[in-house]
């Protein structure tokens, strides 16, 4: 009994989340963005900045300790829950609960409008494309200014991201300091598993797709083109 309470206790703790984490998530990532794209914009505008970073870290740290207080696993939640830990130790990560809050929001209140496979393939490809923007606006800010680098403008950065989530790799421009790599293994370890659910979910709606259309055109067995059964068949 006190098992189950404290199971419902965390849903209802998570389900009061979706919403302020969420947008935690986007302001973040707003805030983010303004460090790094507009570093010479007024000290009132940069100090609101970090704030809003520093505020929705805290939101996440709050967060992460209730539901490890609330879930009775102890020293065991980390690995059960590898994410949070992960997001909430590199806030490069934290648009990906954007995607996590939108889809439960969705859920609770709509619920999905999209198949299975439509699902995978839209929050995989909307994870690739935050965590591809978070993960330029971190290189740029490393590599900018870095003796002998490549990666001098966002846009470089930009095209950066996007050769490395898809495992392209051009090696045009390639990040030169430390944390920069840094940045670029965590972006090329995730760009392989989201494309990697992408290109999987779309193999199996094909496949799905081609074996209902064998099935409708060849329910007993082969058939010319009009869908009936050739004589003698």
């Amino acid at each position: 009994m006190h098992v189950r309470n404290g199971d419902e206790r965390l849903l209802r703790w998570e389900r009061r989340m979706e919403l302020p984490l969420f947008v935690g998530s986007a302001v973040f990532l707003g805030c983010y963005a303004v460090l790094v794209l507009a570093p010479h914009t007024s000290q009132g505008w940069r100090d609101l900045a970090l704030a809003g970073v520093l505020l929705t870290w805290a939101v996440f740290l709050v967060d992460y300790l209730v539901r490890l207080t609330l879930s009775g696993l102890g020293r065991h939640f980390p690995r059960k829950h590898w994410l949070d830990t992960v997001v909430l130790a590199l806030p490069l990560l934290r648009p990906l609960r954007i995607v996590n809050a939108y889809s439960a929001v969705r859920r609770r209140h709509h619920g999905p409008r999209l198949s299975l496979y439509g699902r995978v393939m839209a929050y995989a490809g909307l994870s690739a494309v935050l965590l591809g923007f978070a993960t330029a606006l971190a290189v740029y800010q490393q590599e900018r200014g870095a003796p002998g680098a490549t990666i001098r403008t966002f846009g470089d950065s930009v095209w950066w991201a996007a050769s490395a989530i898809t495992t392209v790799g051009y090696g045009d421009v390639t990040p030169v300091t430390p944390w920069g790599r840094v940045f670029a293994v965590v972006l090329m370890a995730c760009g392989v598993a989201l494309l990697g659910a992408v290109t999987g979910s779309f193999s199996s709606w094909l496949i799905q797709l081609f074996g209902r259309e064998d099935g409708a055109v060849e329910p007993g067995g082969p058939s010319d083109g009009d869908g009936r059964r050739p004589p003698g068949g």
